[in-house]
């Protein structure tokens, strides 16, 4: 058994359309936006594209979905303003995946912008806690997902996010996305088996392997330790193949999504390059 691979599909036209569009390029997972995502409001799911969603996820069988929150959204800000706007937008995405019966909800874990990273943190876990309150019928678990380190973003390193969840109330609400990507350039060295077992270990002592739930895999078009988060095709940036052997191999991550961030083109065609490739490193 090894991963459920995915990739992030696009919702336009409706998300009902996504599922279609992940079985075409091969996925068995899939991920979408599930509102525009440079958008802070957005109009209500329409009760028929929802039927269709949920007609569609049984007539294409997509094991697993996973939905990607706004780019706008900072549960961490300073400015009473922009926090506001994300603890309203927050909970809307939520009430989606709950209409959309949508078990995995990823968010960045926000940037502090200045207030400092212990403060982020706290606010962060606050603002979480602040929306479980609210929506106690929510079962869509959060994940935070790790990330590049650029700026005063947080969630670059796992202690970071073992910190805020540690301050979360409702600890069966939170889960962890680990981007391929995103560890390399905060300084995870995965292009080895020896680096990418450390990682692992690491991860799993700080945060617990348990808490993993989602997958971004992505190579990067940036160096180690760069801090920049550009995403590059399988096995051509500089992460490169060997570490994408270790993942798909690793038991420990058996029948978790792993989704594709990758370029898209027309015609799915990277994509299905991707995600023949990733299969083709499993051994047999």
């Amino acid at each position: 058994m090894t991963l459920d691979f995915g990739t992030h599909s696009s919702a336009s036209g409706g998300v009902d359309k996504a599922l279609e569009r992940a079985v075409g390029v091969g996925a068995t997972s899939c991920q979408i936006f599930a509102k525009n995502e440079r958008q802070w409001r957005a109009k209500p799911l329409d009760p028929l594209v929802v039927e269709r969603f949920h007609q569609e996820r049984e007539r294409t069988a997509i094991r697993q979905m996973v939905v990607h929150d706004s780019y706008l959204i900072n549960l961490a800000s300073p400015k009473e303003e922009i926090h506001e706007k994300s603890m309203v937008a927050f909970a809307d995405e939520l009430e989606r995946c709950d209409t959309l019966r949508i078990q995995n909800f990823v968010t960045h874990p926000g940037a502090h912008t200045g207030s400092g990273i212990e403060e982020g943190i706290r606010k962060f876990a606050e603002s979480l806690n602040r929306i479980h309150e609210q929506l106690p019928h929510v079962t869509a678990v959060t994940c935070l997902e790790t990330t590049a380190g650029q700026g005063t973003t947080l969630g670059r390193t796992f202690e970071e996010i073992a910190a805020i969840i540690d301050q979360v109330e409702a600890k069966e609400r939170m889960g962890v996305c680990l981007d391929t990507c995103h560890i390399f350039a905060a300084g995870y060295d995965v292009r080895t088996p020896d680096g990418y077992l450390t990682v692992m270990n690491q991860f799993d002592k700080v945060i617990g392997i348990d808490k993993l739930r989602v997958l971004h895999l992505n190579d990067s078009k940036m160096p180690f330790a760069s801090n920049k988060d550009r995403h590059e095709q399988i096995g051509v940036g500089e992460i490169g193949i060997e570490a994408f052997r270790c993942i798909v191999n690793d038991i420990r991550l058996a029948g978790l999504p792993a989704i594709l961030e990758t370029e898209k083109d027309p015609q799915g065609e990277y994509d299905r390059k991707n995600l023949a490739l990733l299969r083709g490193l499993v051994a047999v």
